[in-house]
């Protein structure tokens, strides 16, 4: 039975330099970034979603990026199974993986495998979504008591998102959805995998996160919102719902001034951020650092960890500032 390849995780929030610390680890360690964010999978929303993109790449491959037109649709189970084929490549040609995870759900599903749910309905679906518009989506929460009274219990009853996912299962499967996420998952096999947390403090990521918005619109966020317009791509599509898009569209409609926009995209960021760090708080396993991934200590840090968890760079890799 062969040996367990290594798997690098850098997770964390928004704006805590998780990609600046993949690129390092990448290059010192001859890998690839594999990308664990479902905003980055759509192509044309770029700087809104921080995409590292062209030379900043510093030679070092993005896999699992651009792979979406705005208009189609990719759960959890799609990241899964296409994450898991370009690790699978990734083994064959002795690089390491080095995943940035900033959506939870993405690397619960990699990691630790999947309920056998149901496919989506969206016939269904968009019964349940017309319920919810004409009573609420407390209606909705009632449905689902008598459906699955376990799964009921853990769900808001504003939550029609999630609410609705639950009644598909129930009905589709004919089961209750507690029933299913009791059963046994197929965990991800064949790696050792080494998870590495950023934890900035708050203030600090804070000042970043309103920092980067300008840094953004400097870099032509305004512009990018405009030529999506321009593709004729339909605002109701998910990416409009990413942070920053929809605000930026209300302002290039006139609904809002451009500050009002700014001032929401930060506040919004700052809430994802808060967000982001409950959800990595619970994973288990997760050696975590105080700082920014773009920090040369933290940097320096990281790299004695893995020496010791995946053994010391080949000869020859690069470095930041050059070769080893």
């Amino acid at each position: 039975m062969s040996q367990p390849a290594p798997l690098v995780v850098i997770l964390g929030p928004t704006a805590s330099g998780k990609s600046a610390l993949a690129i390092e680890v990448a290059r010192r360690w001859q890998g690839e970034v594999v990308c664990c964010d479902s905003t980055q999978l759509y192509r044309y929303f770029d700087i809104g979603t921080s995409k590292v993109l062209g030379p900043a790449q510093r030679g070092v491959p993005h896999r699992l990026m651009d792979l979406l037109e705005p208009h189609e649709i990719f759960t959890a189970g799609d990241y899964r199974r296409r994450a898991r084929e370009a690790l699978a490549g990734l083994r064959r040609r002795g690089r390491l993986p080095v995943l940035t995870a900033g959506t939870g759900l993405y690397l619960r599903a990699l990691l630790e495998g999947l309920a056998d749910a149901p496919a989506r309905s969206e016939e269904l679906r968009d019964r349940l979504r017309q319920r919810a518009k004409q009573r609420g989506a407390a209606y909705l929460h009632r449905i689902l008591r008598r459906l699955d009274p376990a799964t009921a219990a853990r769900i808001a009853p504003q939550d029609a998102v999630k609410l609705i996912r639950a009644i598909e299962v129930c009905l589709s499967s004919g089961r209750p959805m507690s029933d299913l996420l009791r059963q046994p998952r197929p965990r991800l096999e064949g790696f050792q995998v080494v998870k590495i947390g950023l934890l900035p403090p708050r203030p600090a990521l804070y000042e970043r996160i309103e920092r980067r918005t300008r840094a953004m619109l400097a870099a032509g966020w305004l512009d990018e919102v405009r030529s999506l317009f321009a593709r004729g791509i339909d605002p109701g599509t998910k990416p409009f719902q990413f942070i920053g898009y929809g605000e930026l569209r209300a302002h290039l409609t006139g609904v809002v001034d451009l500050e009002t926009a700014v001032r929401a995209i930060q506040q919004a960021t700052r809430r994802y951020a808060k967000r982001q760090i409950t959800w990595f708080r619970r994973e288990a396993g997760v050696d975590w650092f105080e700082g920014f991934g773009d920090d040369p200590a933290i940097t320096a840090r990281v790299f004695a960890l893995l020496v010791v968890r995946i053994g010391p760079p080949a000869v020859g890799s690069a470095v930041a500032g050059g070769a080893v």
